[in-house]
């Protein structure tokens, strides 16, 4: 029994050694093909850098506020009797907006101007008689005086006749009718908004350190989301001659066109002061940018001899850089690359130092300096 256990024994131990025995060689196998084996290059977008000018501006906040705006209200009560414009619409200088009822003030005119008819032919017969000594200085001064004060009441009838005729003091733009056909209005009631449009004024803020960056003059590029693919051009009319004491600012309005009145008082805008000067950059694409914690870097691609084969290829060399300003889809570099090196443009997450890569371009981000992504 007990040589019948060593057999197995002995029978379980060479069958458990020639399976770890093909084991090892599959594996040492495996190593030497490892060994020999070479990765295949990475596929790569890649540009080649250039210096470029870019435009010097300073960015601003702005709000748009009309040339030229109010709300027509009455100066005298009555009642509506016309209403000559729509909400919406657009109104000529002097234009008749809406007509109040006039009737009484008609039938006073007319008396007035009854009774300066008399006192004027009166002022002459006395006048007349003054020629023949028939009539006293005194008498004309009256005649005289009384002429003059009905023509002021015949005045002040018409003037009020008139300020029941609202008009346009301008041409622009109307907004929402405020009053409704037949009603009767009080003094300072509100009728309907007028502004002018175009142009427009742009108000915006600027940092107590631009400030002497800043002329009368200079020209302005406004935008807004209302028309995400234009820009509007224009050009600062005044700096306000204060520095607010809270946000250490100052306002500036500039006067902006705007073709087709897209823009409305009241919007947000961004606004982009140019100034005169361009600056000498190097732009690279964001997207050829690794962020870190410790630094942000980029991947040059670098021509050298392989030591086996001696064919010319393309390794990576990861570089660290520094950098300025952004502007779309561009960021400025200000240390760490020059211009005519080959740079990696998206996919740099994946790579690596002394990687071997393959440039292909057919699928590289199409970068620009002001991009209008579409809405998603």
């Amino acid at each position: 029994m007990l040589r019948k256990l060593i057999l197995t024994a002995i029978a379980i131990s060479i069958l458990v050694g020639a399976i770890v025995y093909a084991k090892l060689g599959q594996f040492a196998a495996m190593g030497k093909a490892a060994e020999s084996a070479v990765q295949p290059p990475e596929t790569v977008t890649a540009m080649t850098l250039e210096s470029a000018q870019w435009e010097q501006s300073i960015p601003a906040v702005g709000t748009l506020e009309p040339v030229q705006g109010v709300t027509l209200s009455t100066e005298v009560g009555g009642r509506v009797t016309q209403i000559a414009f729509e909400s919406g619409g657009t109104a000529s200088a002097g234009s008749v907006l809406l007509q109040l009822d006039t009737s009484s003030e008609d039938a006073q005119l007319a008396s007035a101007e009854a009774s300066a008819e008399l006192a004027r032919a009166d002022l002459a017969r006395v006048r007349e008689l003054g020629k023949r000594k028939l009539a006293s200085q005194d008498a004309i001064d009256r005649a005289e005086a009384t002429a003059k004060e009905t023509l002021a009441q015949v005045g002040n009838i018409r003037a009020i006749i008139a300020k029941k005729s609202i008009r346009a003091p301008f041409s622009g733009r109307l907004g929402l009718r405020l009053v409704n056909l037949g009603e009767v209005l009080k003094e300072g009631d509100p009728i309907v908004s007028l502004q002018t449009l175009d142009p427009i004024h742009v108000d915006f803020s600027v940092p107590q350190q631009q400030l002497g960056r800043l002329k009368q003059g200079m020209a302005v590029r406004v935008s807004a989301d209302v028309a995400p693919d234009e820009t509007f051009a224009g050009a600062i009319i005044a700096v306000s001659p204060e520095v607010d004491a809270s946000t250490r600012s100052v306002r500036v309005r500039a006067l902006v066109s705007n073709p087709g009145e897209r823009l409305y008082a009241g919007m947000f805008a961004q606004v982009e002061v140019m100034l005169p000067d361009e600056e000498q950059v190097l732009p690279i694409p964001a997207t050829a940018v690794l962020y870190a914690p410790y630094g942000d870097s980029v991947f040059v691609v670098e021509a050298r001899k392989n030591d086996t084969s001696g064919d010319a290829e393309r390794v990576l060399r990861q570089q660290f850089v520094r950098l300025g300003r952004a502007r779309g889809d561009f960021v400025d570099v200000t240390d760490g690359l020059k211009a005519g090196e080959t740079l990696v443009t998206s996919g740099v997450f994946k790579l690596r130092t002394g990687m071997k890569v393959v440039i292909d371009n057919k699928l590289a981000p199409n970068a620009s300096l002001e991009p209008h992504p579409a809405d998603s």
